[in-house]
Formats: C-alpha cells, structure tokens, sequence
C-alpha cells in the first residue's frame, strides 16, 4: 500500500506514505514509512520518518487529538 498526499503550502510537495517490510534487514519489523519533499519526489523524501507497525495505532490516535 502506497499513497502520496499534496503538501499544503507548497508548490510541488508531496505527503508520500508506504508500508516497507524488513527496512533494515531480516530481522527488522515492517515499518510505516512517512516521507515530506518540498520538490514533488515522492521516492526520495528530503525528510522521513519510519513508524514501527507495532506503534502505528498509538501514533494514529495522537494525531486524531492534535485535529
């Protein structure tokens, strides 16, 4: 599952969201990975942030509240 997101404010940024499984090796939890480009490159986001698959329904309920 993948989805990008216009970024408000900006000319070409994107929200661009994906689930990546083993992000860093066999071992490793899927994540979800949550990135921000300001030039519109959803594949390569200046900033990004992995969320562990564990915590993602914690992290949802926070950002409900901030709303």
């Amino acid at each position: 599952m993948s989805k990008t997101i216009e970024l408000s404010g900006t000319k070409k940024g994107v929200i661009s969201i994906i689930k990546l499984e083993k992000p860093y090796g066999e071992k490793s939890g899927a994540v979800a990975s949550i990135g921000i480009s300001l030039a519109g490159n959803a594949e390569g986001p200046e900033w990004k942030v992995h969320i562990p698959m564990e915590n993602l329904d914690e992290v949802i309920e926070a950002l409900k509240a901030l709303k």
